[in-house]
């Protein structure tokens, strides 16, 4: 079986010293690349490639990763590429990635493809639970990666499960809690909504300055012993060398930061590390494999450069790089408020649009009413008038029927004569015609006054007919709002979108004036930083009632443990390296 094993790798071997080239996949962050590569080929050939194609000038972070059985391992720069263990098949998989983390991001990260992929990665780490974040920095953090991908919240747009899709928080996180997902987004949300104004770049940054301050962030654990025998954790970061207990990997027992360290060696399994103060021993520990050494070694020496890049004067690419990134920092910040502006005239403008548009519904409503009260103000006057004419009718007939009883009393007279019983007859006859006289009389003189009263209302109708004309003729003469008031060319003429408008040259008072800016930036970092802790603080409070207890991980104990000490990566490390190194050394042999 190991005679075909070499066999075939003898003539893999053979085939690729026959071809002339290699295919290559890099795995970035952010896409996969594939490239056709030499056989000649160093490391570096193929690592300046991978940037070029990427944009990145800062490449001192990062390197080319692959696996070697049950590690990992970075491609050498000054070494062919098919002379190292890199993978057989073609084609080739490395990961791209960031290889040792700043100290402090929002200071050495200049270019934003930099930022981005740190980003990525940090993000990567958490989720996976690589790095441990506590539940409350989780949403803080999920926030601003909801900012970054969608930019402004706005309710219209973003509704209640648009997150629903998305792998926000740790799993670890999720379990700890009595909560559904609908009440973890509305708490990203929550937060998320108070982003409003930051660009992708800035939500971003704001992710890694949060980061950066969680325990694991940028530390690379490999398990040793001391020369007792003691299984221990060695932590290589952007800060030092640290010690772990194997089950503590939040808290260092031992730190020992990069201007105490001389020296580093290894032989064999063995690892040296000689400090700079000449009283302390020489403090020995050893690893598992001799692989593990040689990456311990590569961490350590990049790790330090950096540590002293840090310490130096940038040079003249880094000078460049951070002048243009200021640059083009300002000129966004600029076309930002440029474009702030034209969105705050626009809004301004459709208010008032909105607004006339308002007045002009509002003025069409009381047209319409006004029109609405003239036709019942002409319906009423041609009733009025009708019932006028019927009254003054059955005035005139009344008044006919009271003649005609007239004439009938005067007959009735020239014939009473004949005779006693005709005469009482007909002086009875003539009582009660004189009362019918008497009643058709005062019923023409009520239909007369009914006439007049009638005659009298249609003569108010008709005025207020007159008025009703009259409040619409003004109302339709004195109103200043048309369609052509609402046309785009009655907009401010500063409100103009052209592509004209977005060319604008620098000028030395709006350098000034960013400078200025940037440096209130500073001043109020430390205000930032305790309403960044107020932000936190009240988020636990807010779904600290909904934990289970008994989820808990070791890890969450020990952080809650450091939380109520009030130790923080930074206080820890502090108050680790106030001891002399010496001290320190002999702690470790101790351990």
């Amino acid at each position: 079986m190991a005679s075909v094993l070499a066999s075939k790798m003898g003539l893999n071997s053979l085939r690729r010293r026959q071809a002339k080239t290699f295919n290559v996949r890099i795995v970035t962050m952010d896409a996969d690349l594939e490239f056709s590569c030499e056989v000649k080929w160093k490391g570096k050939d193929l690592f300046e490639l991978v940037c070029r194609t990427l944009g990145l000038r800062e490449t001192w972070f990062f390197g080319l990763q692959y696996n070697v059985k049950d590690t990992v391992a970075w491609l050498k720069m000054d070494k062919k590429v098919l002379d190292q263990d890199v993978p057989k098949e073609e084609p080739i998989v490395l990961n791209f990635l960031a290889k040792f983390y700043p100290e402090n991001a929002e200071e050495e990260l200049v270019q934003d493809i930099t930022q981005h992929l740190f980003f990525l990665q940090v993000k990567k780490k958490i989720l996976e639970e690589e790095v441990y974040c506590p539940p409350e920095a989780s949403v803080l953090l999920a926030s601003y990666a909801v900012q970054a991908k969608y930019g402004d919240y706005d309710p219209s747009v973003h509704k209640p499960g648009f997150l629903a899709q998305e792998e926000l928080l740790p799993k670890r996180v999720i379990n700890l809690y009595q909560m559904t997902a609908e009440m973890w987004e509305e708490r990203i949300t929550a937060c998320y909504a108070e982003h409003r104004g930051r660009t992708r770049d800035e939500a971003e940054m704001e992710y890694l300055k949060i980061a950066q301050d969680l325990e694991m962030y940028g530390v690379n654990y490999f398990f040793i012993r001391n020369k007792k025998g003691t299984d221990l954790l060695l932590g290589v970061d952007a800060l030092g060398l640290h010690i772990y207990d194997p089950e503590n990997k939040l808290t260092p027992k031992i730190s020992f930061p990069w201007n105490e360290i001389r020296n580093i060696s290894y032989s064999d399994k063995e690892f040296a590390i000689k400090p700079l103060d000449k009283k302390a021993d020489v403090f020995k520990f050893n690893s598992s494999k001799l692989r593990v050494n040689k990456l311990i070694l590569q961490l350590c020496i990049g790790n330090h450069d950096l540590f002293m890049r840090r310490h130096r004067v940038d040079s003249l690419e880094v000078q460049q790089m951070k002048a243009q990134a200021r640059e083009e920092k300002a000129r966004k910040q600029m076309e930002r408020q440029r474009l702030e502006r034209e969105k705050h005239l626009r809004e301004e403008a459709e208010r008032a649009r909105d607004e006339l548009e308002r007045r002009l519904i509002q003025l069409q409503d009381e047209a319409h009413m006004a029109n609405e009260a003239l036709l019942r103000s002409e319906e009423t006057a041609d009733l009025l008038a009708e019932k006028a004419q019927i009254a003054e009718e059955e005035a005139k007939l009344l008044a006919q029927k009271a003649a005609e009883a007239e004439q009938e009393i005067q007959r009735i007279k020239v014939t009473a004569i004949r005779s006693e019983e005709e005469k009482r007859l007909i002086e009875q006859k003539m009582l009660e015609t004189e009362m019918l006289a008497l009643k058709m009389a005062e019923e023409s003189e009520r239909r007369a006054k009914e006439a007049d009263q009638l005659k009298q209302d249609l003569q108010e109708a008709r005025e207020s007919e007159r008025r009703a004309k009259y409040k619409l003729l003004e109302i339709t003469s004195k109103s200043p709002y048309s369609a052509a008031s609402l046309s785009p060319s009655a907009l401010p003429p500063d409100l103009s979108f052209s592509t004209e408008n977005l060319s604008f040259d620098f000028k030395d008072t709006d350098m000034k004036r960013l400078s200025m800016e940037i440096e209130k930036e500073k001043v109020e970092y430390m205000e930032k930083s305790k309403h960044l802790q107020e932000q936190l603080n009240e988020l636990k409070t807010e779904i600290e009632s909904l934990k289970l207890k008994e989820r808990e991980t070791p890890l969450d104990i020990l952080h809650n443990e450091n939380t109520e000490r009030g130790t923080s990566k930074q206080s820890n490390f502090k108050k680790l390296t106030l001891q002399s190194t010496k001290s320190r050394v002999a702690f470790f042999e101790e351990l």
